[in-house]
């Protein structure tokens, strides 16, 4: 089964969900292939990909879509930057910041986003772009190249010289794409099964919220008597 990816696999959702599946399909071999948006679709409807795990929540002309799950978005700083100190930063923190990409993807999105979310507050953001990898990409940031963005699941990597930080109500949704004329048993018992963690996700979620509203509600009942 060939999955075309687009995020680090260090953690969360996709990572789970691929090694749930590896235990129970132990004859299945899984190549992953990094990869844009529109390469990996192109791949989808010429059937040399099985599936696409991808960011945002575009419509793909021939494809089928499933939203999945969603993460924030942290800004990497070198440690000494003074926004380390804050547990949070705003779009207004970053509007005069350096930035860095990688020349490969997904760094033309990173830019993108950067370039769209500034110029809302009349900035034109300054933006290197690197011949590097996302992972050699960090190490840049160490050095005081400039600051990069990632996604939620890129944070459990603990390099020397660098903090995470997430930006206020940043969050990036994800999606599997795929061709509804693909009929790989392998793949569609891993949509299922993606689908299924998904679901569970969401209703954790909610009643997580749901406990805390009602933790919230006696907390103030408890104040007014």
């Amino acid at each position: 089964m060939r999955i075309g990816i687009y995020s680090s696999i260090a953690s969360g959702f996709l990572t789970k969900l691929l090694a749930s599946y590896g235990r129970s399909h132990k004859d299945v071999r899984i190549e992953l292939i990094d990869g844009d948006p529109a390469e990996h679709v192109a791949a989808i409807r010429q059937f040399r990909l099985d599936v696409a795990f991808l960011t945002g929540d575009r419509e793909w002309p021939g494809c089928d879509r499933a939203p999945l799950w969603s993460e924030r978005v942290f800004v990497v700083l070198p440690d000494l930057h003074p926004l380390a100190a804050l547990d949070e930063v705003m779009w207004g923190d970053l509007a005069d910041e350096p930035f860095i990409v990688s020349e490969a993807a997904p760094g033309q999105e990173i830019h993108d986003h950067l370039v769209r979310e500034l110029a809302d507050l009349g900035r034109h953001p300054e933006i290197q772009v690197q011949s590097v990898g996302r992972d050699n990409l960090l190490p840049l940031v160490a050095i005081g190249q400039g600051l990069t963005l990632v996604s939620e699941a890129m944070t459990v990597a603990a390099l020397p010289g660098i903090t995470y930080r997430p930006i206020a109500a940043e969050v990036l949704p994800f999606s599997a794409v795929w061709s509804p004329a693909n009929d790989n048993p392998a793949f569609r018992r891993l949509l299922s099964m993606a689908k299924a963690a998904s679901a569970k996700a969401m209703r954790l979620k909610q009643a997580a919220s749901q406990i805390g509203a009602s933790d919230v509600l006696l907390r103030s009942r408890d104040l007014s008597q």
